[in-house]
């Protein structure tokens, strides 16, 4: 090895050892005519070295220190690092690598950098705490994944890249056939097909790391490559697939905080709505849902009277903090979400002792409903009262937005809150253009056992045995029990408007091996990215990614995506059409 020990290992112990270190210059100072302190960075930390008569050497050179560990000058030691007690000395300075100046600082004013300067020097980005902590977090996150998936006797098997299209799901990218032109394999979005038949093959259990891929519009939680842990399992029930996530997840947590979450609590996706507003709630906060359709039911109050369900949520002590424009624009949001207009009250003591709304509909509310409100909120003087009246599904999904635009705190805030959503809707509305229900998952969920006899004559109120696990209000992954009998899958697709014979050539690959007998089964995916990136405290999840793309999708450091040669195109048998004026 080229050296002894790394940056950031020395420590008191050491003293009067002659050592080797290699890194990184990060920063020299001039200490006298012929004495300098350059201080050497690797991954692991930053030792410094006093160095006679230095040689030239800048920021960012790559370096090879040898000298000997001594105790720092009473007064002088560093407390802000591990190895603020000691320094090296009698150094000879070997520059292994040359290099110009960082094009931003390497410390946290980076993070103040446009983030396109960053990504197009992401190598040099990566040598940064942040990044490099960002990293290894996500490293130790696979680890501890796959340890616990081999504890729990799944077998890893890796599942082909290029697959046949298919329509459903989200948009695919494509890779044209030099062997066939005019054909084309489409990229993984995930393993979905593949991990089934498995299972019908007699795998029993299945995970992979899996890289998935999907041609839709970036934002701060969604890449066009992302990692999942994907797995499958046969003859299990919901409790099964949810106790063997639930250790994988659970063990990453542990690997890098060092504390072991609570056991992770489940509620249905109805609760979830009822009480949240939103199907991955944040449980790190208050400020739940509050009914109030029957302190309404007599209402003369015009826009309560004919709403199907009136909502509200309490904003503790917010009456001083939301002023009229402040209001304004939470009504603007609320509309922007679908709702028709938002009520707001401010709740003040009254002369008489009791309590009263500030709001200009005030005067439409009778006493009876001012205290019902006042009742059902918890109300005290100084909290604000936001209300919709809508559709159940609107009211609740407004509410659900302005609840975690204005109390759900960053990411890096607050303790890991798990949450298992379970029985998500089979179908989740009519298609316009066919006028036949819409899958809230895939084709091939499995139907709540107690719902079949709806499936014909209520379809949109059949339950799926689909379940979505949730972390501080984001969607980690989703999963569902398949189904697995040929008969029960004619039915849905029947209900769907897809007969056999386009069942047979969208999916027929996948649908004939179920002749052969194929166990009841189910299976989960979440992704390990947005897992790493809560677990590191980041907002987006590109900070704990090597090389992302940012929003735009072009990569400003490969500049890819790039032309390709005529040449190329003509032998896989694509043309390019002229841009469009």
């Amino acid at each position: 090895m080229m050296r002894t020990h790394r940056c950031g290992e020395l420590r008191i112990e050491n003293v009067g050892e002659t050592v080797i270190l290699t890194g990184w210059v990060n920063r020299r100072r001039e200490h006298g005519e012929h004495l300098a302190f350059v201080d050497v960075r690797d991954h692991t930390g930053i030792t410094q070295c006093v160095v006679d008569n230095a040689v030239d050497v800048r920021a960012e050179y790559v370096v090879k220190i040898t000298g000997t560990v001594v105790e720092r000058v009473e007064g002088t030691a560093n407390d802000d690092l591990p190895t603020g007690a000691i320094e090296i000395k009698e150094c000879d300075v070997e520059v292994l690598s040359i290099a110009e100046p960082p094009p931003f600082p390497m410390d946290d004013r980076a993070d103040q950098v446009d983030e396109l300067v960053r990504l197009r020097h992401r190598y040099v980005d990566l040598r940064r705490v942040r990044m490099q902590r960002n990293l290894r977090i996500r490293s130790s996150v696979n680890a501890a994944i796959r340890s616990a998936m081999f504890n729990q006797e799944f077998v890893e098997v890796e599942t082909p890249m290029l697959m046949p299209s298919t329509p459903e799901g989200a948009r695919e990218f494509l890779v044209p056939s030099r062997q066939k032109p005019g054909n084309f394999y489409a990229l993984p979005q995930s393993p979905q097909l593949y991990k089934q038949l498995l299972m019908v093959g007699g795998l029993d259990r299945y995970f992979q790391i899996a890289r998935c891929l999907r041609d839709e519009d970036l934002r701060a939680d969604r890449q066009y490559e992302f990692m999942q842990l994907d797995m499958e399992m046969s003859f299990v029930d919901v409790d099964d697939v949810l106790s063997a996530v639930e250790v994988g997840v659970l063990d990453a947590a542990e690997a890098v905080t060092g504390v072991r979450p609570d056991t992770v609590e489940r509620m249905t996706w109805r609760d979830a709505m009822e009480r949240f507003g939103i199907d991955k709630p944040d449980l790190r906060f208050g400020m739940e849902l509050v009914e109030l359709t029957s302190v309404f039911a007599e209402t003369g109050f015009k826009a309560f009277s004919s709403a199907a369900a009136i909502k509200a949520i309490k904003v503790d002590q917010g009456a001083d903090e939301y002023g009229r424009n402040k209001l304004d624009g939470l009504t603007d949001e609320a509309k922007s979400f679908g709702a028709k207009g938002m009520v707001w009250l401010k709740v003040r003591e009254s002369e008489a002792g009791g309590l009263e709304f500030e709001s200009p509909v005030a005067k439409f509310l009778s006493a009876e409903e001012t205290a019902a409100i006042v009742t059902a909120t918890e109300a005290v003087a100084g909290d604000l009262v936001l209300i919709i009246a809508d559709d159940w599904l609107t009211t609740c999904e407004v509410l659900g937005e302005l609840r975690n635009r204005i109390g759900r705190p960053p990411v890096s805030e607050g303790p890991y809150k798990y949450l298992w959503v379970t029985d998500f809707p089979l179908f989740v509305g009519i298609d316009a253009t066919t006028g036949q229900p819409k899958t809230g998952h895939h084709p091939f969920c499995q139907p709540h056992p107690d719902d079949l006899d709806k499936l014909e004559s209520d379809p949109m109120s059949v339950r799926a045995q689909a379940y979505d696990l949730v972390l501080n209000g984001w969607e980690l992954g989703s999963g569902s029990i398949r189904i697995h009998d040929p008969v029960l899958q004619r039915r849905v697709f029947e209900l769907l408007g897809i007969n056999e014979e386009e069942a047979n050539r969208r999916f027929g690959f996948f649908l004939e091996p179920f002749k052969y007998g194929a166990p009841p089964h189910g299976g989960f995916a979440f992704g390990i990215d947005r897992l790493t990136a809560i677990l590191a405290g980041e907002e987006n999840i590109r900070e704990v990614i090597a090389f992302p793309k940012p929003q735009s999708g072009l990569d400003p450091m490969t500049n890819a995506p790039t032309e390709v040669d005529a040449s190329v195109l003509e032998e896989v048998g694509i043309r390019v059409l002229p841009p469009t004026l």
